[in-house]
């Protein structure tokens, strides 16, 4: 007889995963991002290509997680823009291929709510940000691989990181906003 229950253990009240290194599951990940357009309305996109390997450590709040995500593959549903934000203007992708993260410790955390400090580094430039996380269960997969499923968002200034191409509008204001939402949905593996 197989075993199906996955392989998890308690932390303050939550069922987590047990201690090990997982790694991003392509098949099951969005990183997303917003921006505001025009003043107006608020323009969406995705990073296609994305991998990162969770470190659960034994003590949880000492786990890592380190990320790679590849410029070139930004989309926002618009050859144009895409091309555009690939271009010097904004990421620079033949410079800088890659935009990282690496994180620095988890700063906070209260029931399944955890903030993550780390690095983030775009078009070379790298700041401290905040990844406010939520764990959103434990589990195993129909084919016997113990997962988790997690969500996480902060938001950038694009302009600390050299991204600071803009047009102004006749009418006042800018066309595209400073601020940058960042939301990733994702499924990690048990490797």
């Amino acid at each position: 007889m197989t075993d199906t229950s996955p392989a998890t253990r308690e932390f303050e009240g939550l069922t987590i995963p047990a201690p090990g290194t997982y790694q991003l599951d392509a098949a099951h990940k969005v990183v997303g991002f917003s921006a505001r357009h025009m003043m107006v309305a608020k323009v969406r996109g995705t990073f296609t290509e994305a991998t990162a390997t969770i470190t659960v450590a034994e003590d949880p709040l000492e786990s890592a997680v380190t990320a790679t995500i590849q410029a070139a593959s930004i989309s926002t549903g618009q050859n144009d823009r895409d091309n555009h934000l690939r271009s010097g203007d904004f990421l620079e992708t033949e410079k800088y291929p890659t935009l990282e993260f690496a994180s620095t410790g988890v700063k906070s955390h209260s029931g399944n709510e955890f903030v993550l400090a780390g690095d983030l580094t775009i078009k070379g430039v790298t700041r401290s940000v905040d990844l406010k996380v939520e764990f959103e269960g434990v589990g195993r997969s129909p084919y016997g691989f113990d997962i988790f499923g997690f969500s996480a968002s902060t938001e950038i200034d694009r302009e600390d990181f050299g991204l600071t191409w803009n047009v102004a509008l006749e009418t006042g204001g800018v066309m595209v906003g400073k601020k940058v939402k960042i939301e990733i949905e994702g499924e990690a593996i048990r490797q």
